[in-house]
This record gives C-alpha cells, structure tokens and sequence, in this order.
C-alpha cells in the first residue's frame, strides 16, 4: 500500500517493493528511498507531505521485472488509491511503472521531462532512484524534471 499524505497534491510510484521495503511493508525504504527523500526535499517538500507508493504491491522472486499480468493485478489497488487520494500530480518512477502506469510501451527515456495527462491527472515520468544511484549522472536530468513539477505544483 501507499505510505504518507491522504490529502496530497503530489504522489511518487514506483515498480515493486525491494527486499527492505518487502520486510518493513513500507515503499521507498532502503538507499534508493533515501535518495528519493532527497528528491523530494529538493523541491521544497517533506516525505509526509507526499504520497509514495508501487504499481506492484509484491515483490517477484528473484527481484525480477514485474510481469504484466502481476501488475494488472496489483494495478486495481493503485488506481483505487489514486481514485480516492486525487493527486494534482504523479511522478512515476522508471521504465517499467510508467509502462505498467500510462499502459505503453514507449520507454522512459522518450516519455520523460513532459507530463503525460492520465485521466486528467498530470504523470511526470523520471528516473527509478535506483536506477540514478547505478548511473548518478541522470540526476540532472530528474532534477530537471523535478522542476516542473515543483513549478506546476506552486501554481496550484
């Protein structure tokens, strides 16, 4: 389940729980949600002021790639969250959650730094925080992305 603000304008979602966030049944726990915190207050926020979640609700063995099958089922739990929390806007994090998310095949690279509408709610697509501590320069281009986001979130 997502973790963190009800009533908030800005929600994170990820692929799948990794090994800390599968033992602690919290998203976004280990290094990469270490460096996620940091994204986040980067833009002037604090963990609690947002909403952090997975399109998958499991981890899959092995830490492979989600299926597609496994994340159409965990999907329903996610849009329901979104249904109910009515985020201004969601920052989807890496290849396989925007796929899963926006129900595309193209890839983050192409579909990163422009929000995407998704029903009405703005979807910025960046890079996965794990994916930014195996390849650190990418954080510029998330900080780029982040920016807008900031942006349309103060003009709220």
């Amino acid at each position: 389940h997502s973790t963190g603000n009800l009533k908030a304008d800005l929600m994170f979602v990820g692929e799948a729980p990794g090994a800390n966030e599968d033992a602690e049944g919290v998203p976004f726990v280990g290094r990469a949600g270490q460096l996620l915190n940091k994204i986040i207050e980067s833009i002037g926020l604090k963990r609690e002021d947002v909403l952090v979640g997975n399109v998958n609700r499991c981890r899959p063995p092995n830490n492979r790639t989600p299926t597609q099958a496994e994340a159409n089922v965990c999907k329903q739990f996610l849009l329901r969250e979104i249904a109910v929390v009515r985020p201004k806007v969601i920052v989807v994090l890496g290849n396989t959650a925007t796929q899963n998310l926006l129900e595309t095949k193209v890839g983050i690279t192409k579909l990163r730094g422009e929000f995407q509408d998704y029903f009405g709610v703005k979807v910025m697509p960046t890079f996965h925080p794990a994916y930014l501590l195996r390849d650190p320069s990418k954080k510029r281009e998330t900080w780029e992305d982040m920016k807008k986001v900031r942006d349309f979130i103060n003009a709220l």
